[in-house]
């Protein structure tokens, strides 16, 4: 490859430009134009005006005010003190010419498309239909009872202060067809969906190509490298024998000399320390730790010992003597940062580091240690993660004068440990590299050669002189050649920028050591100075010159101060690393040779590890500077930087490894590490070693460019491997800070980092926001953020987070620790301001969508293909019903039933009702008599015929069970409505009404309050009171009897209506006849063994289902005794239902799963109080959980789990399956095995297949079998297309054949297609006889071990889901609850959530336990979990308040009615954020 000589010449005018730019930005903070990268900055614009063409701009999130959290600037650190903001590493990119191309930068002309914020906020915008088609005619008015659904969510749930779902009315939807002509979906959020729809059809990224290599992927061509070796070390007669050797010949031949100038905060000179003074305070220190800190027979430092150096980077003259002592009592000094509070980030692994050394003393200064965290008596606090520590104050006061007969030992340098310092990885793990005392001579010895120091130079050092070049330089080497050293602190800096050219100018210096950001903040300082000299110096070293954007750093400066005397040729770069020390540098060249050649390289060769010269597109190349020639005495081969370190091709980048006797010998106290890193031999190409010696690796990533010059692309800390092609973060950043980010970031303060999801490598962005920074303006600058790096880098961004100004954690100069920050935005503790999640457009290793095969093959050859494969056809039966006794004759009819037993056990308790203090009863004959005069009421109010429906509307109790047996001696047909809720009639009376207009009731019979609600102003603000039926109040009941009591010609006539809002929304009233009903109490009888001197409990809604059959019928078919707890009773007393167990030895109770989590959340943690109450479950034989879903694994095994302690039975608890077409299949019965759990995989189940896997494998599914087949019940597994029946290994849908199927819809609310094909289907093949009701659910069905009461092995039936509630993405079946318990895992603070699909986005909707400033915490983790395990894209996530969820009065969620609520934008979001 060729490279491309690429001078600095002085981009256009530039004299008059920063003084303009400064004055411009004035008010706006001069300062923050500090904090810029210029290095993209043609590259950014292109890309922005690129995109301002296409137009497309992502919808902007959606914001409760409150949830601004940001941090108010006087609490957080302020932004000037010890350890502020900028920093190292946040300010080495702003490495930029900003003065040259601030007014390309300033123009307000905003590349994206300013109307965004316009439409997103219209709400006249375009919108979508349910189904995502077109609008064309207007949006008719939505009527009274569609526009009151909304209301009906707000208060969904009771209870203020708790977040339990208690619900006490039928949440009634209506989707987007039925009674609303269409949802009003003229809202900001179909606006802003129909945006992002339209954002995500432009083209993506191209797939991976996942098997094939791209044939378009540049190779690498070159020969192999051979290994370049630097030149040789010279041999000069007078080099000291050690180093310390080096300070005691200073020390006494040239004391007057000074060592090292020390500057306040203001910059002016402190102190100055001579070498006379350097040699006797470290003689001092050294004979104190020797000979004072313990007695004689027990010193405290052993020779070798670890001692940590604590000392602020503002006192190097303490660090320097404490230092140096050190190496005179041969102690190993281990120098760390100053911990400024417990939780300092990364002091955990500072512990590490400190444990892995054995270090249990540590040096500081007097005022260090005043400043250190203390414990209320005065003690230094415990650091976190850090070992006991002894503190030693080394200030000269406290040292002793050594005796005169005393002499430090100085050994002739060897390979013994000199000190340690200290390197974070990538991980964030802090490990200590050792440098033996032969190394540190030897490296003293290469930079003295390499650099040409003389004897008594001056050097002015603002980098940190506790580590890297700041150490070895301006500590070490200095001290070898007797040089003046002139350290300026980070805090003079960070107040004078400009302080270290003043410095240079005023001690005419020969050597400044610096870091790209002094070169940037000097330069935009630079007006104050007109008068500075510059040209005494020969070497302007560039500690971080191998980073790639070092160059517009250099060149700027350069071109800012040549008038200043600076030489172009006094630049000096260099590339070092923890383990190798100085890994190269340039040499200063001769005056006016030319200066060396750069390399401009393309970026989408650099990411796929190759060198090619850039010659198509100027905006993605990357300019590189050389670090010069490696040094003096060292060997350098460049090896691939994953698996065996294979040497690479010339045009090939890879890692730099060295061969020194300068380099660092291993990482102390990990001897795994040290042999990977620090003895690590080449191989070639055939895989064979090259040679014996040993190489370190540099963790640089480069190639060796012509004359053997290095150049430095990178780091492997900074490498991001996305689809297989790395990327530099530190290129991103820059690009990032290219992008106007003077109004959003502060301080330039950005991280980059990835996150491993789904299978790949993922890049996230994380700024601090500007205190003052506008919403639109951060929205805008983070869009685009998004297009510059997919223009430029030509890789899409997984995530973009800003959060509040001085937030992130902090480095200990200032810096943004990124692991800190990893971790927290992993476990959700970041707390971002504003988010943005890409993952459509970077996720493209998905899977490609299942295309559904046309179904070839009829049911009949897949039902032979089953039986040749031996599986077995899905079906199952109860036990026969048996013949019918002669008793059970007289219960034909249930009336007739209730008759026969006022007569025959008159004062048999049936019902005991449990309502708050007080206990009413009823008996047999109580009943009857009750239902007597309701029937009497009929006839003397004439207003019902024989065939009419009646509304009951009561609460739950005895008066509902007298009314429904009434209207059967009147020869009506009763429907019980759940009552309205009188503090919230807005949001439960349309409910109500909606039921009785359906129902075509000709009267509704109630009590004498809930008749007054019903006539109350309040009611008339939500309904027409007007038209009403005809209200009945049965509390003043005639005392005369009915003169006879209906009697129904045939069982298979009208018994009641059954009414119930499916999940779905959808109202639907079933017939039950007398026949079914009678049938239905008989098998409950069976399977339960119920007869009259049992006793059973029940906590459930009496208005419908299962519920209303326990409740009402049960009793009076079988005479057994029924304890009736209202669930809203809970609410004021929630132990009840289980102190009702205990009190009256229950041993089978009937409850619903709100009931079980109102119980396990409110009394999980009081087992103990229960305990000492006397509460004893022990007597429990079967706990039933009444249902029409899929059984809640996870809240029936902690229900039994947490009141075990109070005797309840791990057997105990089963659940029950019913559904609308046949309210009861499945319930757990006395006789027969326990109910069994499987395991299921969950992926196979998206194929609608049944693959049963060991518990806890990945990507398992538990699934609880829904109970025993009730007697006189089949089922069969149906695939719903094809309707043939499947083998046990499918999933289809569940149907039923029993003769207690309902015979019928009464009507259906919403979905007129569902016809009565629901009640009496056949199969496409098989029995064409029988007739079949369809459930609506998908389960499956498997014969287990386990035998059942005839012996035969048990048939159990597992249910998936509900068959309208699936979702259908990437063509697999999906069930709700999977991706809602995977959400709830994401985050502590997620109290519940629910998902549904909106024109093929998937939604999900979480429910915020915590504190508002996590919100936008949970989109990433919500968005990840559901890709990691479902393998979907999350299109929107909208959080919001705990219990806006609606859900049922059995506890299920009512996911259709939030969609509506939420495109109808009723639900008040916290945050809503539109994944791009």
């Amino acid at each position: 490859a060729s490279y491309i000589p690429h001078l600095p010449e002085a981009p256009g005018p530039s004299t008059s430009s920063p003084s303009k730019h400064h004055r411009a930005h004035r008010s706006g903070g001069a300062r923050d134009e500090r904090y810029r990268s210029d290095i993209h900055t043609e590259a950014v614009q292109a890309a922005l005006a690129k995109h301002k063409e296409e137009k497309m701009a992502p919808p902007m999130p959606t914001k409760r005010r409150s949830a601004f959290v940001q941090s108010p600037m006087d609490a957080c650190t302020p932004p000037d003190t010890s350890s502020a903001s900028e920093d190292e590493g946040s300010l080495r990119r702003k490495a930029a010419l900003s003065a040259v191309l601030a007014q390309s930068l300033q123009s307000p002309d905003y590349w994206i498309n300013r109307s965004v914020q316009s439409s997103s906020t219209s709400s006249s915008a375009s919108s979508t239909l349910s189904h995502g088609e077109p609008k064309s005619q207007p949006q008719p008015q939505p009527q009274p009872a569609a526009s009151l659904l909304a209301d009906v969510l707000a208060h969904t749930r009771i209870g203020k202060s708790t977040c339990v779902r208690v619900c006490w009315f039928i949440v009634l939807t209506v989707t987007a067809r039925g009674i609303c002509p269409g949802v009003p979906v003229s809202s900001r959020v179909s606006t802003k969906i129909q945006q992002l729809l339209n954002t995500l059809k432009r083209p993506k990224r191209p797939p991976l190509i996942l098997w094939f290599p791209d044939p378009n992927t540049p190779k690498p061509e070159g020969r192999q490298i051979i290994p370049v070796k630097g030149e040789p070390l010279g041999v000069v007669s007078n080099w000291p024998p050690a180093l310390q050797a080096a300070l005691a010949r200073w020390g006494a031949t040239q004391a007057k000399s000074p060592a090292l100038t020390a500057l306040d905060i203001t910059g002016k000179p402190l102190y100055t320390l001579t070498y006379g003074k350097l040699w006797s305070r470290s003689l001092k220190l050294a004979y104190t730790l020797l000979n004072k800190l313990g007695t004689k027979s027990e010193p405290v430092l052993q020779t070798g010992d670890r001692v940590a150096l604590v000392y602020p980077n503002s006192d190097p003259g303490m660090f320097w003597v404490a230092f140096y002592g050190c190496l005179l009592a041969e102690v190993i000094p281990v120098p760390i940062e100053v911990p400024l509070s417990r939780q300092d980030a990364g002091s955990q692994q500072i512990g590490f580091l400190l444990g892995s050394c054995g270090v249990s003393l540590a040096l500081t200064s007097e005022v260090c240690l005043k400043g250190l965290p203390k414990t209320p008596n005065g003690e230094i606090i415990q650091f976190k993660g850090w070992p006991r520590m002894k503190w030693v104050v080394t200030d000269t006061k406290y040292l002793t004068k050594p005796s005169k007969d005393w002499q430090p030992h100085i050994p002739t340098a060897n390979t013994d440990t000199a000190y340690i310092e200290y390197k974070a990885t990538k991980e964030g793990t802090v490990m200590g590299v050792a440098v033996s005392k032969i190394s540190m001579l030897t490296h003293c010895q290469a930079l003295t050669q390499a650099c040409n120091y003389c004897e008594g130079e001056t050097l002015v050092n603002v980098l940190d002189c506790k580590k890297d070049m700041g150490l070895w330089h301006g500590v070490l080497t200095s001290v070898m050649n007797r040089i003046h050293t002139i350290t300026v602190p980070y805090a003079v800096m960070k107040a004078c920028p400009i302080s270290w050219v003043q410095r240079v100018h005023i001690h005419k210096a020969r050597v400044a050591l610096v870091k790209c950001r002094d070169l940037h903040w000097a330069m935009m300082a630079h007006k104050e100075q007109k008068d500075t000299n510059l040209s005494s110096i020969r070497m302007l070293i560039v500690a971080d010159g191998a980073n790639p954007w070092s160059v517009s750093s250099c060149d700027a400066f350069l071109n800012v101060f040549q008038s200043n005397g600076l030489k172009p040729e006094v630049i000096c770069p260099c590339a070092t690393s923890a383990e190798a020390l100085t890994v190269a540098i340039r040499r200063p060249g001769a005056r006016g040779a030319p200066l060396p050649a750069r390399a401009i390289l393309s970026m989408g060769g650099l990411s796929h590890g190759v060198i090619r010269v850039n010659t198509e597109d100027k905006n993605s190349a990357l300019t590189v500077q050389d670090v010069g020639h490696i040094m003096p005495g060292a060997l350098m081969c460049i090896v691939k930087p994953d698996g065996p370190p294979q040497l690479c091709k010339t045009d090939e980048i890879g890692e730099i490894v060295i061969n020194s006797r300068a380099g660092g010998t291993m990482y102390y106290g990990l001897p795994g590490l040290t042999k990977n890193t620090f003895e690590v031999i080449p191989v070639n190409q055939a895989g064979a070693p090259i040679g014996e010696i040993p190489f370190s690796r540099t963790g640089l990533l480069g190639f060796v460019g012509p004359g053997s010059l290095v150049f430095v692309v990178g780091k492997n800390e900074g490498l991001l491997i996305v689809s297989g092609r790395r990327h530099n973060a530190d290129d991103l950043v820059a690009t990032a800070l290219a992008v106007e980010p003077v109004k959003t970031v502060y301080r330039g303060r950005i991280a980059v980092f990835s996150v491993t999801v789904f299978y790949d490598e993922r890049i996230v962005i994380v700024a601090e926001q500007r205190p003052d920074a506008s919403e639109e303006d951060s929205f805008q600058w983070m869009s685009r953020v998004l297009q510059a790096i997919d223009s430029i880098h030509q890789v899409g961004l997984y995530c973009l987070a800003l959060v509040p100004a001085n937030t992130l954690p902090k480095t200990p100069l200032g810096g943004i620790h990124i692991c800190e920050t990893k971790q927290n935005f992993l476990e959700g503790n970041l707390h971002p301001c504003n988010i943005l999640l890409c993952p459509h457009t970077c996720v493209t290793n998905l899977p490609k969508p299942r295309q559904k095969q046309p179904v070839d093959v009829g049911p009949a050859s897949m039902l032979v293909g089953n039986l040749v494969a031996g599986k077995r056809i899905a079906q199952a039966t109860g036990r026969e019903l048996g013949m019918v006794e002669d008793q059970d004759l007289i219960r034909k009819f249930l009336s007739d039933a209730l008759q026969w037993r006022a007569q025959s056990d008159p004062d048999h308790v049936l019902y005991v009702l449990l309502n708050g203090v007080a206990v009413c009863t009823a008996t047999c004959a109580q009943l009857h008599k009750r239902a007597e005069k309701i029937t009497a009421t009929f006839i003397r109010e004439r207003r019902s015929y024989t065939g009419d429906n009646v509304v009951l509307l009561y609460p739950p109790g005895i008066d509902l069970i007298a009314a429904f047996y009434g209207c059967l001696y009147a020869g009506v047909v009763p429907v019980t409505v759940r009552p309205p809720h009188p503090q919230n009639l807005a949001a439960t009376l349309p409910t109500v009404r909606m039921i009785i207009d359906v129902s075509k009731a000709s009267c509704i019979l109630t009590t004498q309050p809930l008749m007054r609600i019903l006539r109350s102003r309040e009611a008339a603000a939500s309904v027409n009171v007007k038209t009403w039926p005809t209200i009945i109040d049965t509390d003043d009941l005639p005392r005369k009897r009915p003169p006879n009591i209906y009697k129904p010609p045939t069982a298979e006539m009208l018994a009641y209506l059954d009414f119930s809002v499916s999940t779905t929304g959808m109202l639907t009233g079933v017939k039950m006849s007398h026949a079914a009903i009678s049938t239905l109490c008989r098998s409950i009888k069976l399977q339960c063994e119920l007869y009259s001197s049992r006793q059973v409990a029940i906590c459930l809604d009496p208005y419908c289902g299962l519920g209303f059959v326990l409740w009402c019928l049960s009793s009076v078919y079988s005479g057994h005794q029924s304890i009736l707890i209202p669930p809203l009773e809970l609410e004021s007393s929630l132990p009840l239902w289980l102190s009702t167990l205990s009190q009256y030895k229950i041993r089978d109770t009937f409850c619903s799963y709100s009931v079980m989590e109102l119980c396990t959340k409110g009394l999980g943690t009081q087992t103990e109080i229960l305990k000492a109450r006397g509460l004893n479950l022990s007597c429990v034989r079967s706990c039933v959980v009444i249902a029409e879903e899929r059984p809640r694994l996870a809240l029936t095994q902690s229900f039994s789990k947490l009141f075990k302690d109070i005797g309840l039975s791990s057997r105990a608890v089963s659940t029950a399956f019913g559904s609308r077409v046949n309210l009861a299949i499945g319930m757990q019965g006395t006789a027969g095995p326990d109910p069994s759990t499987v395991y299921v995989d969950m992926k196979s189940l998206r194929h609608d297949r049944v693959r049963l896997v060991e518990r806890g494998a990945p990507q398992s599914l538990p699934l609880m079998e829904s109970g025993t087949i009730l007697p006189g019940v089949r089922v069969i597994i149906v695939n719903p297309e094809t309707r043939g029946p499947l083998g046990d290994s499918h999933l289809g849908e569940i149907w039923v054949h029993s003769p207690h199927s309902a015979s019928g819809y009464y009507t259906i609310y919403g979905e007129e297609s569902l016809q009565a094909d629901h009640f009496n289907t056949r199969l496409s093949f098989g029995e064409p006889q029988t007739l079949w009701a369809r459930t609506g659910y998908l389960g499956f069905i498997k014969r287990t071990e386990l035998l059942d009461a005839s012996g035969d092995r048990h048939d159990a039936l597992f249910v998936v889901g509900s068959l309208d509630e699936t979702l259908e993405l990437r063509g697999l079946r999906y069930h709700p609850i999977d991706i809602e318990t995977s959400v709830s895992r994401a985050h502590r603070s997620i109290a519940e959530s629910a998902v549904f699909t909106w024109t093929n986005l998937l939604v999900v909707v979480a429910e915020l336990g915590g504190s508002e400033q996590e919100a936008l915490d949970l989109v990433p983790l919500v968005t990840n979990v559901v890709l990691e395990e479902h393998h979907l894209i999350v299109g929107v996530v909208v959080i919001v308040d705990p219990g806006v969820i609606p859900i049922n009065s059995r506890g299920e969620k009512q996911r259709m009615h939030l969609r509506d609520s939420f495109l109808a934008d009723q639900l008040d979001p916290i945050y809503v954020a539109y994944n791009m």
